[in-house]
């Protein structure tokens, strides 16, 4: 058995980040060798200059696409989301937190539609506030994305360079 060719399958085949202890019992490997596959496919992916690469996002990995290779992927691949529900989550993504009532304001009705499928995606946290919600990023937004931080600032950064690349 290729330890290095399962793990690469297990994170090709992941929708979510992997920690290691998670590859390794479920292909039921140790987890140093689970460890030492991940180092050398990181080296790998990096020396040949691939458009994919594999991102270590805390204590998980992934893999994704570099961000300098984003331009293709419309080009070969539908989205998963409207371009108006992309617009709704990274106006909640740029401006959070905000209240449903105030991104109401400037999206206008098709608002609750969003919210509700972006909250289902898992996207969006939404919180009471009175009679409306406060609304954030989840974890799960920025493993999805790549951004690699649930930080405000730094989702705001990586929203405003992903712009200059358009």
């Amino acid at each position: 058995m290729n330890v290095k060719a399962m793990v690469e399958a297990a994170l090709f085949s992941s929708a979510v980040p992997l920690k290691i202890s998670d590859i390794a019992k479920k292909a039921d490997m140790p987890e140093e060798e689970v460890r030492l596959a991940l180092v050398d496919l990181r080296r790998e992916y990096d020396t040949r200059d691939s458009a994919i690469m594999i991102a270590k996002l805390g204590s998980e990995y992934r893999m994704m696409l570099r961000t300098e290779y984003d331009h293709c992927t419309g080009r070969f691949s539908q989205a998963e989301m409207s371009n108006g529900l992309m617009r709704t989550l990274s106006t909640i993504a740029y401006n959070q937190p905000v209240l449903q009532s105030e991104l109401f304001r400037t999206r206008g009705p098709r608002t609750y539609d969003d919210v509700h499928q972006l909250v289902e995606m898992g996207f969006v946290s939404a919180k009471k506030a009175g009679q409306t919600k406060e609304l954030t990023t989840t974890k799960r937004f920025s493993e999805y994305f790549g951004i690699g931080s649930t930080r405000k600032d730094d989702i705001r950064a990586w929203i405003e360079s992903q712009a200059k690349n358009l």
